[in-house]
């Protein structure tokens, strides 16, 4: 978490000058073809492209046409959203407290309306609200994600509109002056931005693999998918009483070229593992993955109160 949807991020870079032009006046050296001349708006992305080949270009294009398409099924509801409210904590590696969490929840008919908004120690502001429909199957409406302060070396404000397909995203260019970018996407049905904790909780355990689509956030968002599946039962402790949780664990498939090239050149992002208690009325527990693009391991868990030690005296 922070926010429970905010670690599958990819770091996107305002748009370069024109490529057609750029490759008509670098044309290919060495045996390489001109289009790994070509600059793009990924940086990781560039270096792979410099070091092709024309037989890597072949062996690429054969893995582009054999790609086929998953279809974009929701979740289905097993267990229906309440009102609630929840705290939570976030955690480095080795244990320091960073940042304080609030889950609020309303349902509204068919209709919940949930933010989660981590207030960090150094000020640092991390906020998503989601709204979402649960009849039948879970469906995304929309979702506004802020991160802003000096934990987010890339501070980004992102709303999704659905039903329009309308993305807007507010960011800081290199130069710090401040930018809006307005996109349009014909979004499947199974987006799940502000969505990952519910979905799980309505996953069952013995599914080998369930795959839902995200857009991650950044200048230029991309569509990506969630490949979800079960990593095993773990052991944790409540009040000296034992229980058990599944571990889920969240791998990052980009798709197209850019997905192909990522593990090539060390930018695929790692995985996130999700912990959530099963049962009649599922809960989630723990998260664990980095907030943003090459950031540090973060451990998100709900946490409760801590009271003064003197006992109520009734006065």
């Amino acid at each position: 978490m922070p926010t429970l949807t905010s670690q599958i991020i990819l770091h996107r870079l305002p748009r370069t000058s024109n490529a057609r032009r750029y490759a008509r006046s670098n044309p290919p050296r060495n045996g390489r073809t001109s289009l790994s001349c070509v600059p793009t708006e990924l940086p990781f992305l560039n270096l792979a492209l410099g070091h092709l080949s024309l037989s890597n270009w072949t062996w690429l294009f054969v893995l582009l046409l054999t790609c086929r398409v998953v279809s974009a099924e929701p979740v289905a509801v097993r267990h229906r959203e309440g009102t609630l409210h929840g705290f939570l904590l976030v955690r480095t590696l080795e244990g320091t407290a960073i940042a304080t969490g609030d889950l609020i929840q309303v349902p509204h008919g068919d209709r919940v309306n949930s933010r989660i908004v981590f207030r960090f120690k150094d000020g640092s502001i991390d906020d998503e609200t989601t709204v979402y429909s649960q009849n039948g199957v879970f469906r995304l409406i929309s979702d506004h994600h802020v991160q802003r302060g000096s934990s987010f070396p890339n501070p980004i404000d992102m709303s999704i509109e659905t039903s329009t397909g309308q993305v807007t995203v507010h960011f800081t260019d290199n130069d710090g002056k401040d930018r809006v970018t307005n996109d349009h996407f014909d979004f499947p049905a199974d987006l799940a931005n502000g969505l990952v904790p519910t979905l799980l909780k309505n996953i069952r355990q013995d599914t080998p693999e369930t795959k839902v689509s995200f857009l991650t956030a950044g200048p230029k968002p991309l569509l990506i998918k969630l490949a979800i599946s079960a990593g095993g039962e773990e052991r944790f402790s409540l009040g000296g009483s034992h229980r058990k949780a599944m571990r889920y664990v969240l791998k990052v498939e980009i798709g197209g070229v850019l997905g192909l090239l990522a593990p090539v050149v060390g930018k695929q992002p790692p995985d996130t593992q999700v912990w959530i208690l099963g049962g009649e009325a599922p809960t989630f527990l723990k998260w664990q993955g980095p907030a943003y693009e090459s950031g540090p391991i973060w451990i998100t868990e709900l946490t409760s109160p801590i009271w003064s030690k003197e006992p109520y005296s009734g006065r």
